[in-house]
C-alpha cells in the first residue's frame, strides 16, 4: 500500500476540471489516482513558494556533508561491501 503525502485526492476523471480540483483542495497538491493507484502528484501554482532560490557555495556543500558524515559513512561502508 503507498502512502500518501497529502490527504487531497482525485481521480484521472477529476482531472478533467482541474480547476474544481484546485478549488476542493484549496490550492494545496493533490495524490491522482487511476484505479486505487497512485499515479502522481497535481500541484497548483500557489502550492509553489515564491521565494527566490540560490545555488549553495562550495563551502556550503562541504560544511553540509561534514556535518552529516557519521549519518552517510556507514551507510557507503555497507554499500561498497554488497
Amino acid at each position: 500500500m503507498t502512502r500518501l503525502l497529502t490527504p487531497h485526492i482525485a481521480s484521472m476523471t477529476e482531472m478533467r476540471e482541474p480547476h474544481k480540483v484546485i478549488e476542493q483542495s484549496n490550492g494545496e497538491p493533490v495524490a491522482v489516482l487511476k484505479n486505487s493507484s497512485l499515479v502522481g502528484y497535481f500541484v497548483p501554482a500557489q502550492a509553489i513558494s515564491d521565494e527566490s532560490h540560490r545555488m549553495a557555495s562550495t563551502e556550503e556543500i562541504k560544511t553540509s556533508m561534514d556535518s552529516r558524515r557519521a549519518i552517510t559513512e556507514p551507510v557507503l561502508e555497507y554499500l561498497t561491501n554488497k
